[in-house]
C-alpha cells in the first residue's frame, strides 16, 4: 500500500512586477494572482484528511533576484483563497521583511497566520493572492508609496510547499 505523501508544492513561479503591473492588476492593486495551471493541480481537495495538512504547516521560500537599489524593506502576503470561506472568507501569511537580493525561507503553522479559521479546509483552496508591501503593516501596499521606485520593478521566485500535521519540511522536493 502506497503511503499518502506528507508535504507538496502548492506552488512555484517566477516573475518580474513593475509598478504598471501592480496599478492595473484587476481586481485589486499590487496583487500577482497565482491561478489555474500556477497552482498545482494535484493539490487535496481535502487539506484535513487523509493527509492532515490545515494542521501541518508552510515552508515559504522567496529567492529575491532583482530589487532596486537603497534596501527598503519589502514583503510579500500570500493569502489562501479557498473554494468556499467564512468570516472575511480568506487567510494570509507572508514572507519575512527583506532588504536585498537573496533567498529567504520560514516555516509557519497553518492555524497561526492571519484569519486562517476563515477558510474551510475541506472544500479546499483555488487559488493564492500575493501582494508586494513595505514595513507598514496590513494596508502598506508598495504601489501606493510616493517612492514606488523603491520597490519596482523587482524579480521574484516565490515557492510555498505544504508540510503535513506532524512532518519536517524535506527541501529535495524543490528544483532548482
Amino acid at each position: 500500500m502506497l503511503s499518502e505523501p506528507t508535504q507538496f508544492v502548492l506552488f512555484d513561479v517566477t516573475f518580474t512586477y513593475t509598478k504598471q503591473d501592480a496599478d492595473t492588476a484587476t481586481p485589486s492593486k499590487s496583487h500577482y494572482y497565482v491561478t489555474g495551471d500556477m497552482l498545482n493541480p494535484n493539490r487535496p481537495n481535502d487539506w484535513t484528511s487523509p493527509v492532515d495538512y490545515r494542521n501541518g504547516t508552510v515552508h515559504i521560500r522567496i529567492e529575491v533576484l532583482e530589487k532596486p537599489p537603497g534596501k527598503e524593506p519589502t514583503k510579500w502576503t500570500l493569502c489562501y483563497i479557498p473554494n468556499h470561506g467564512q468570516g472575511n472568507g480568506y487567510g494570509c501569511t507572508s514572507t519575512d521583511l527583506y532588504l536585498d537580493e537573496g533567498v529567504y525561507e520560514k516555516d509557519v503553522p497553518m492555524t497561526e497566520f492571519w484569519e486562517n479559521e476563515s477558510i474551510i479546509w475541506t472544500e479546499g483552496i483555488k487559488q493564492m493572492d500575493l501582494v508586494i508591501k513595505d514595513d507598514s503593516g496590513g494596508q502598506g501596499h508598495a504601489h501606493k508609496r510616493e517612492d514606488f521606485e523603491k520597490f519596482f520593478p523587482t524579480k521574484v521566485r516565490i515557492t510555498m510547499v505544504q508540510v503535513a500535521k506532524g512532518a519536517t519540511y524535506d527541501p529535495a522536493l524543490l528544483t532548482n
